[in-house]
């Protein structure tokens, strides 16, 4: 798992009616340090609300079990009625992997989860989708059927124990389901006609459970055991239905798309644009409902930058627009990237990467040590894998170079996230400093001040040495990038990549600077040592590197 991992959770509380309760719960999840509460549905007829939040696994993990806590002081199951089906107060609670975590990462903090709430609130819990432990409990229609007026007879039958907690029926509970699942979008196609039938004939050609199939007569078609036979649609891991919107006056195809990986969303929207063309309907464009990782907008703009016949290596802004412009993401309602997209919502742009290229520079000459040279070496870095992106780029689809277009756009595409990375480390190193010195201006009166001091010193010291280590393995892979840069791009930009080159060294040189002063606070442990070994190994590869690219920029540049 990466240090910027962001898990989502969506859990469903029995309760839409109760304003009090419905914001004590919010509360109890926008307190929590370390996550973010992105959106509250509530639902009046379903009695139920469903909230939204993200950030850092762990801290998700106490937001969900502080929502649980205050569910379990107001909510009561034996006054509960509504529309939807449910089984208990915190009906269900699903973990959802959005950027730097696996699935199996989820699990285990879904089984975290729901060991620790059956041990506090001493109620079931049962584990369902991607964390269910039998193929029976995958299903949460399975796990809820008999809902929460059948629960105390399910309790008592041996194969639905539950996998934690007190195996008794809690009238006031009832009982929980918490997994893990892949990230849901729901998205909408918008269609150049109001009538929603012809909307939802659309709707039943793609979704993956497709339409019952039919005798001349229009009687459901059956096999020898008497089942009805399905036609499945033809898109995985989707669910779609027609319907009509006054407010856009249009029909549209309503879809959940339960896996973004399986089916991305480029795929959808084309097979929508196809089977709506068979009755003579054109697409007119589409809206996302909610947020989306960044990763599945991403793969649109790739994806119909390779349609062109150009790379795939561009930058997280122009990747987002162009997947805004093909899939007409704008076309009913503004489309507002740093609000749909889950990742930009959570970690706005830092401080100094904020800045203006001069501000930046004043900020940095002024009287202030930080920021200082691990901010600019970053930057340096940064600029350097820009530079190998940009060879790249102008190269792939240009005439003579069509050899060397897939490794070209490969190393685009690495470059942009090498480049992202560096820019990230800007104001990390910078924030790293500012730890050092509020970690030296701890009291230090007592013995125990002082051991604390002590404590706190070290551990950031050792936080300010790793961050220029990163940085400078990050410049390592921007000269590599450069490498492949002036080998196989354009001739005419070899002195692009050379400067790339040059800027990556820079930063790679700066940063390892910036690690030994670091290092020169802490005592000559195990980890600076290591730390030290590191970085020369690093600069002696970062030297090969830098001379094999100077010495093809001298032979080629000003050549045919």
């Amino acid at each position: 798992m990466q240090s910027n991992a962001i898990m989502e959770c969506v859990p469903n509380f029995s309760e839409g009616r109760n304003k009090k309760t419905i914001d004590a719960i919010a509360a109890a999840i926008s307190s929590t340090q370390g996550v973010k509460l992105l959106d509250v549905d509530v639902g009046a007829d379903t009695n139920r609300t469903v909230y939204t939040f993200a950030g850092e696994p762990k801290a998700v993990v106490e937001a969900a079990l502080a929502a649980a806590r205050t569910a379990y002081e107001l909510i009561d199951m034996r006054r509960h009625f509504g529309a939807h089906p449910r089984m208990g107060a915190l009906d269900v609670c699903p973990f959802v992997p959005v950027a730097g975590i696996s699935m199996d990462e989820c699990v285990t903090y879904a089984n975290e989860f729901a060991k620790r709430l059956a041990q506090e609130l001493q109620v079931p819990v049962y584990l369902y989708e991607k964390a269910a432990r039998t193929r029976e409990r995958e299903s949460l229609a399975n796990i809820r059927s008999g809902e929460y007026e059948g629960l105390q007879a399910k309790l008592a039958d041996p194969a639905w124990v539950p996998d934690y907690g007190p195996v008794r029926f809690d009238p006031k509970w009832g009982a929980t389901v918490a997994g893990a699942r892949e990230f849901l979008v729901a998205y909408n196609v918008n269609l150049n006609t109001k009538d929603k039938k012809l909307a939802n004939e659309v709707a039943l050609n793609v979704r993956e459970a497709g339409r019952l199939a039919k005798n001349t007569d229009g009687s459901t078609l059956k096999d020898q055991d008497g089942n009805p036979v399905r036609i499945p649609g033809r898109l995985a891991a989707v669910r779609a239905i027609g319907w009509y919107i006054e407010e856009y006056r249009c029909a549209q195809v309503s879809i959940n798309l339960l896996d973004y990986k399986k089916t991305p969303l480029w795929e959808v929207y084309e097979v929508v644009e196809q089977e709506a063309d068979k009755l003579g309907l054109r697409v007119t464009g589409s809206e996302l409902v909610g947020l989306i990782p960044y990763a599945a907008i991403a793969e649109c703009g790739k994806h119909y930058l390779r349609k062109a016949g150009k790379s795939a290596g561009m930058s997280a802004k122009e990747l987002v627009e162009i997947a805004v412009q093909s899939l007409g993401l704008a076309s009913v309602s503004a489309f507002n990237p740093e609000h749909k997209i889950i990742e930009w919502s959570l970690e706005p742009k830092g401080k100094l990467v904020s800045l203006k290229v001069d501000d930046f520079a004043d900020e940095v000459s002024s009287d202030a040590p930080a920021p200082g040279g691990g901010s600019v070496a970053a930057l340096a870095g940064a600029l350097g894998a820009s530079l190998a992106s940009m060879v790249g780029n102008l190269t792939v689809g240009k005439k003579g170079y069509e050899a060397n277009f897939a490794i070209l756009s490969e190393m685009a595409e690495s470059a942009q996230t090498i480049k992202d990375e560096l820019i990230k480390a800007v104001d990390k190193d910078t924030q790293a400093f500012n730890a050092v010195m509020a970690a030296g201006r701890l009291p230090k009166a007592t013995e125990q001040d002082r051991r604390y001091r002590e404590a706190q010193m070290l551990a950031a010291n050792e936080k300010a040495a790793q961050v220029p280590y990163e940085t400078a393995e990050a410049c390592l892979a921007a000269l590599k990038a450069c490498l492949i840069a002036v080998t196989a791009g354009n001739r005419n930009s070899v002195s692009d990549g050379a400067v790339g080159a040059l800027m990556a060294h820079a930063g790679l040189k700066g940063a390892v600077l910036n690690v030994r002063t670091n290092l020169a606070s802490i005592p000559n442990d195990a980890f600076a040592r290591e730390l030290l070994s590191k970085c020369s190994a690093l600069e002696e590869e970062a030297a090969s590197n830098l001379s094999q690219i100077l010495s093809i920029a001298e032979t080629n540049i000003g050549k045919p």
